[in-house]
């Protein structure tokens, strides 16, 4: 795990506001990534960005130093200004080799979650990073070290209690939501369609709300989502144009920039002055600041839901440890499978050197005495020769796995 290295911004470090800062819109993904790799030196990458961290897991032979982070952040090109750059370096975790893996370990059980067992985290991770595998961005040891920790974290969650009557982000909110007692023919404004509020739709769904409205850019994916809820889909392009009032928005996107501005809210209440609920789930808020300061409304969002959050790790300490003792027992184990590898790949050339020493021999070295034998000889000889080139690929391999098992 030599080369293994995490950069990470978090929660526990950087208020969610200033975090929104450094997510990274999928369209633009692939391209900054490319960026990276083009000018620093790593050879594998993937991005994990959620509603409270973001961190980018990779492999480079090179010192994790202020200099590079600077270096990343410049070339990540976020358009961050210099006195955001410096409050992110100084705010920095940095992780290396086994500190990193048992750091990615955390981070997909739900240790590291701003909510402790929130078991999301795991196929989010797993989403960030076949994304990355799909675009090329990763190879055989991004590889290996994600199937350990998927190994790792399906192990915690069966093996401990620390997901058992999970509390997650979107439960949280529900439990915010309906603290405030709202009546069951609230019109509901659902924006985006992700998992984030598509679980949030169906906790109410379950509760017998029944009047949605869903906008999504893909105007499919907000139709699937309507069709689960009964409700009415439209493009997000038409949500400046809605005129049907609402109750409660619900908003959660991957968008950088507000798309609840002060113009949009205005246009939504129609007039209408009472008193709204916004639950703006995404990180960066999808709620510009002017529509809070400006208007009367409930506002729920990740932020206000830490401290809820935090009581629950307390709630979850015996979990913890028995799901660290599992991670340690893991890392232990995956340095044997690493040392395994390594001989694999380093032994892979083996066949293929012994395929040209066969042909050099045959078709050279010894051509023109074999060009002096019968048909029946050159059967025989090459029977032989297959016979010898077989044994000398199985050999070295047996050995070098006996020596292996033998040292662990």
């Amino acid at each position: 795990m030599e080369y293994l290295k995490i950069i990470a911004f978090t929660h526990q470090q950087i208020d969610l506001k200033a975090l929104g800062k450094l997510v990274i819109c999928e369209h633009t993904l692939d391209d900054r990534l490319k960026n990276i790799q083009s000018a620093l030196p790593i050879k594998e990458i993937f991005y994990v960005g959620t509603c409270n961290r973001v961190e980018f897991i990779f492999t480079s032979p090179e010192e994790i130093n202020k200099a590079f982070i600077y270096k990343f952040l410049q070339v990540l090109d976020m358009g961050l200004p210099e006195t955001y750059l410096e409050q992110f370096i100084e705010n920095v975790a940095v992780y290396e080799k086994e500190e990193a893996f048992n750091h990615l370990m955390r981070i997909s059980c739900s240790l590291e979650s701003l909510v402790v067992g929130e078991k999301e985290i795991l196929a989010q991770v797993r989403k960030a990073y076949e994304c990355c595998r799909e675009a090329g961005f990763t190879g055989d040891y991004m590889r290996m070290i994600m199937n350990r920790v998927v190994k790792t974290a399906k192990e915690v969650y069966t093996h401990t209690n620390i997901s058992k009557n999970p509390v997650s982000i979107v439960s949280l909110a529900y439990r915010k939501l309906r603290e405030l007692n709202m009546c069951g023919s609230a019109r509901l404004l659902i924006i985006g369609a992700g998992e984030t509020n598509r679980n949030l739709a169906q906790y109410l769904k379950k509760h017998k709300y029944s009047n949605f409205s869903i906008f999504n850019r893909t105007i499919e994916k907000a139709e699937s989502l309507a069709k689960e809820l009964n409700g009415t889909a439209y493009p997000l392009s038409e949500l400046a144009t809605f005129n049907k009032g609402f109750d409660v928005i619900i908003t959660c996107t991957g968008a950088t920039q507000p798309i609840l501005t002060n113009e949009i809210y205005a246009s939504l209440l129609n007039g209408d002055t009472s008193k709204k609920v916004v639950v703006d789930l995404a990180i960066p808020n999808d709620t510009a600041p002017e529509v809070i300061e400006k208007f009367p409304l409930h506002y729920i969002e990740v932020e206000s839901l830490k401290e809820i959050a935090r009581k629950n790790i307390q709630e979850r300490y015996d979990e913890l440890v028995h799901a660290e003792h599992i991670i340690e027992e893991n890392i232990k184990e995956f340095e044997s499978v690493l040392r395994q590898r390594k001989i694999e790949i380093a032994m892979s050339d083996v066949p293929k050197k012994i395929k040209e020493i066969r042909h050099t021999a045959m078709n050279g070295v010894f051509a023109e005495e074999i060009n002096t034998l019968d048909d029946n000889s050159k059967a025989v000889l090459e029977r032989v020769m297959d016979y010898m080139e077989k044994k000398c690929i199985t050999i070295p391999m047996v050995m070098a796995k006996e020596i292996l098992v033998k040292n662990s």
